[in-house]
């Protein structure tokens, strides 16, 4: 990297977008003017089956012969919350406190409703790896279904609510 790069990383971003500097080059995030505190996120995401195969899915407790769908999306959302930062280019490492997990089946919708939520102690936000643990979550879901049906859709990814930093954020 020339001085040049490392002089437009410093550059003020008049866009609004925080990975791009004045003249739109990709820029990763300098946090390192900016206080420690604790930061929170909760994202969700839905699967959505067909009836009848979310009734069979239901009935079997979750249990696939691959096993149980939720025990191997929890696994893996914790999974993928921690490599955050080596699927989306940008993203810092961070060393997480907390991710929980949780799986609720909800029958008006024949879907099994992910929410994640991730907390840390740092100079930057977690929305991602929620996001991400939710998003991997529910792949997971899909694929431990798939064998069942292919018409299932993975629907309605969102983040919840945030907390910690400059602002507070809460889903309406």
């Amino acid at each position: 990297m020339n001085s040049d790069q490392v002089n437009n990383n410093n550059k003020d971003n008049q866009s609004g977008l925080s990975h791009l500097d004045s003249d739109g080059d990709i820029t990763m995030v300098d946090v390192s003017g900016k206080t420690a505190s604790t930061r929170e996120a909760c994202a969700l995401g839905q699967v959505v089956f067909p009836a009848d195969i979310y009734t069979k899915i239901k009935a079997a407790d979750g249990m696939t012969k691959k096993g149980s769908i939720t025990q191997t999306a929890h696994i893996a959302g914790i999974m993928a919350a921690k490599r955050t930062h080596d699927l989306i280019p940008l993203c810092h490492p961070l060393p997480l406190d907390k991710i929980s997990l949780s799986f609720e089946y909800n029958d008006a919708q024949n879907s099994i409703t992910v929410t994640a939520t991730v907390k840390v102690t740092h100079k930057t936000g977690v929305e991602m790896e929620a996001l991400t643990a939710v998003s991997v979550a529910c792949l997971t879901i899909y694929d431990m279904t798939k064998a069942i049906s292919h018409d299932i859709v993975i629907d309605n990814i969102h983040l919840m609510k945030k907390t910690g930093g400059k602002s507070d954020y809460q889903h309406t």
